[in-house]
């Protein structure tokens, strides 16, 4: 799902390449990469698997269409093509603006693209997305081997639905840029279907130049106003007058009671008041976010950090196995907040409020993402 900034006036959208595995997609991805001018591209992150890698980047395209006075950033992603894999595909095509299906040409790769295009279809309805309303490019790469499917039968079999198609070639990057094009021309236009971008800034209405009216040109012949400074606002004779009684009542200050103070209400036994955190956590995560919380308001930010550190690695355990980054990184939460938190927590005996505070921050960021991706699942 599209984010905006309306500080920046910016719109960070989404876009996965999708398709079985070795098709093409992490080369084509790296292209765009070397492509693009590293002012403009962020870092390139990599999660590798047994005969596959899911990849990431984003980048600020200079030259798009605006969305309603915002730039756009696009963060492309990769997903992992081999069957057993699917949970994390499915992870990664969580809130996805667009998909570009990268198809293998050779003949003996058929199958294993109708499979990949098939499992795409349930795993956009899980979400509850219909793939023929959804932006959707094909990519019909290694075009540049000498057995390769005729490009009819290629879009006989997988491309029923008539959406832009492209022929590629990853490693030399043939049309790698004219795919990336098409689907954010198509993500563009889905976004402004959707009305999810606020409106474009207000102009200002032009300012008419003040002598061209015709009361400003008489203006110029016409004698100035008579000055009437050091004058009183009111003639003398007809200054207000008032009686000694009325004057006394005006002097006099008035004073006003304060309203009299009220207890607040108690709060009803045995409900709890949630806090940020605790408010936002998994019911099996409640009670840790209660700790931290507790810690923080009784000025142990030591144990306020301790905790939330405890409870982001049993919250980031939901996304699957591997190290925390790779977690962090399939429930995209920050990179660099991660790394920090970490750090503060192996040095808790001099930490402050403010990093008690980041790390409750932190802490709520990855509650958020967990429900997001609806985590964890419930029987």
């Amino acid at each position: 799902m599209s984010s905006v900034n309306l500080m920046a006036r910016e719109v960070a959208a989404k876009i996965v390449f999708y398709g079985p595995g070795l098709s093409g997609k992490t080369t084509t991805l790296r292209k765009i990469y070397e492509t693009i001018r590293p002012a403009h591209r962020g870092e390139m992150m990599s999660i590798a698997t047994e005969g596959d890698r899911t990849l990431f980047f984003d980048f600020l395209p200079v030259k798009v269409e605006r969305v309603n006075d915002c730039s756009v950033r696009l963060a492309l992603y990769t997903v992992p093509g081999q069957v057993f894999y699917n949970a994390t595909r499915k992870l990664v095509l969580q809130g996805a603006d667009g998909v570009v299906f990268v198809a293998d040409s050779q003949p003996e790769a058929l199958d294993s693209n109708r499979e990949s295009l098939q499992n795409l279809e349930e795993n956009l309805l899980e979400q509850g997305v219909r793939l023929d309303r959804f932006p959707l490019v094909m990519q019909w790469n290694k075009r540049d081997i000498e057995k390769t499917l005729p490009v009819e039968q290629l879009r006989a079999v997988l491309n029923t639905r008539g959406v832009p198609e492209y022929e590629t070639a990853a490693t030399s990057g043939q049309g790698v840029l004219d795919t990336l094009k098409s689907i954010t021309r198509l993500v563009i236009k889905d976004l402004r279907a959707k009305r999810i971008v606020p409106s474009p800034r207000p102009t200002a209405p032009p300012v008419e130049n003040p002598g061209a009216g015709l009361e400003a040109r008489l203006s110029q012949h016409l004698p100035p106003p008579p000055s009437h400074t050091g004058l009183p606002a009111h003639p003398p004779s007809l200054m207000p007058r008032q009686n000694p009684a009325q004057a006394a009542t005006a002097q006099a200050p008035r004073v006003e009671t304060p309203a009299p103070l009220t207890a607040p209400a108690p709060t009803p036994a045995g409900q709890r008041t949630l806090g940020p955190a605790s408010a936002l956590a998994p019911g099996d995560l409640f009670d840790y976010a209660r700790a931290a919380e507790a810690a923080f308001a009784s000025g142990q930010y030591g144990t306020c950090v301790a905790s939330c550190m405890d409870a982001v690695r049993r919250a980031l355990a939901y996304a699957g196995e591997g190290t925390l980054a790779q977690q962090g990184f399939l429930l995209r939460t920050d990179g660099a907040d991660l790394l920090k938190l970490q750090g503060l927590s192996k040095r808790v005996e001099t930490l402050r409020v403010d990093d008690a505070a980041f790390a409750l921050y932190f802490l709520m960021q990855v509650f958020t993402r967990l429900n997001d991706a609806r985590l964890p699942e419930t029987a």
